[in-house]
């Protein structure tokens, strides 16, 4: 069996399917055909059902339902681990809604939680999440949402922290903040998609058993990031949560649906039952 599978070229991705991609597990007679991606060009991918398997942001999801289901391992999700609202110079808050804003795509969760903070901010364009810190720097927005190892290096280029919009999620809701999934087509079988979920659950599994074992495929995707840099990255974004979402990782995502609704990101019809696979 032949499944199109895509995820991002970031450290916490390339560790967690690290053991499926290289034959580290028994992943029996599935055979993948892999595709790394930044999460904007991802999204796009599962907007225009493109992939079998793909990462992507949990505020896409509620636009995708119809075609996609999400798997409960592969998350990333937790608390400490929200995108950062950063800029050269002191921006206060009721100065975001006329600054601009770079941002890591349209549909992503960082672009939500924003919205949701800050309902007013209309002068926003999409960067490559990786260019967004150069973007600022060189004076094309005042500001940028970062996510990813993004912020393990903005200080070190003089760049301030504005608001950790993972901290004003948590304060909101009291919740861990979902930010991205792995979908999976839903026409496929019921028993290829709970198969599928066991197999990025035992990849997870395998690379937190062993983290030493995906060294050199994380490098290899993660161009010229600093080794302290990937595993501070893993150690983020790589936890409980990304084994099994669990009752509270859903209640988190359904919040986050409803939070959409709230800001007129989705409508209530737009998200097909049941959400997860079994």
């Amino acid at each position: 069996m032949k499944y199109s599978l895509a995820f991002s070229t970031c450290p916490n991705d390339t560790f967690i399917f690290d053991a499926i991609v290289n034959g580290r597990i028994d992943i029996g007679n599935w055979l993948f055909e892999v595709h790394l991606a930044d999460i904007q060009e991802l999204n796009q991918l599962a907007l225009h059902s493109e992939v079998d398997v793909v990462k992507i942001s949990f505020a896409l999801y509620p636009l995708i339902s119809n075609k996609y289901q999400l798997l409960t391992a592969g998350a990333a999700l937790g608390k400490g681990v929200g995108p950062l609202i950063i800029s050269k110079r002191k921006i206060y808050p009721d100065e975001v809604p006329h600054a601009r804003i770079a941002i890591p795509g349209e549909h992503t969760t960082a672009n939500m939680l924003l919205t949701l903070a800050h309902p007013a901010a209309s002068q926003k364009y999409p960067y490559l999440f990786s260019s967004i810190e150069d973007a600022i720097l060189g004076d094309e927005v005042d500001a940028g949402v970062i996510i990813h190892e993004n912020r393990f290096t903005y200080q070190k280029k003089g760049l301030k922290k504005i608001q950790d919009l993972g901290d004003y999620w948590e304060k909101l809701t009291g919740m861990p903040i979902p930010l991205g999934g792995i979908a999976i087509r839903r026409d496929l079988h019921d028993d290829t998609k709970s198969m599928a979920n066991a197999l990025v659950r035992r990849s997870v599994e395998f690379a937190l058993a062993n983290p030493n074992a995906s060294d050199g495929y994380v490098r290899s995707n993660a161009q010229t990031m600093e080794p302290e840099v990937m595993k501070n990255h893993i150690a983020l974004y790589v936890n409980k949560f990304t084994v099994d979402v669990g009752k509270v990782g859903i209640n988190a995502v359904s919040t986050l649906f409803d939070r959409c609704i709230d800001i007129g990101y989705c409508q209530t019809a737009d998200i097909v039952q049941p959400i997860f696979v079994e």
